[in-house]
């Protein structure tokens, strides 16, 4: 999720495990491929010994060569959604909260300091409350957990 301000920007990477709520969120100043393949270096030190799928749009850091080969490296594997489908990705209602919540409606004097708010908002829900939010519990989820 990029969150913008005087011509600045930070990303926020994310995943959520759809079993457990569990967050993994890292954070960066560009969303390439380097940032992303950055991100994909924490999954195993954070659920270690795990099976992990990970659901990703087609945009050109996920699907660039080097990060596919280093997913494989780390038995990680990357399934693509159907373009223009962001409704099937659990984050995108994580990242709907943050931006009509948290973010919205206020000034950003710094973006450091809007991002730490966002982290600090998704941090603080609890499992429950960040799988409702991404309507990972709702009975129409597309994906059995």
């Amino acid at each position: 999720m990029p969150i913008t301000g005087n011509r600045d920007r930070r990303v926020l990477f994310g995943a959520i495990a759809v079993g457990r709520g569990t967050l993994r969120l890292d954070r960066a100043g560009q969303w390439n491929q380097d940032s992303f393949q950055s991100h994909l270096r924490h999954f195993r030190p954070t659920w270690r010994g795990w099976r992990i799928v990970l659901f990703l749009d087609r945009g050109s850091p996920h699907t660039a060569r080097r990060s596919r080969a280093l997913a494989k490296q780390f038995s990680i594997e990357l399934r693509f959604l159907p373009t223009a489908c962001p409704e099937l990705n659990p984050m995108e209602g994580l990242w709907r909260e943050i931006k009509g919540q948290i973010l919205a409606n206020e000034p950003t004097p710094e973006l450091d300091v809007s991002l730490e708010r966002a982290v600090d908002h998704l941090m603080t829900m609890t499992g429950k409350q960040r799988r409702q939010t991404a309507r990972i519990l709702s009975e129409n989820f597309w994906l059995a957990s």
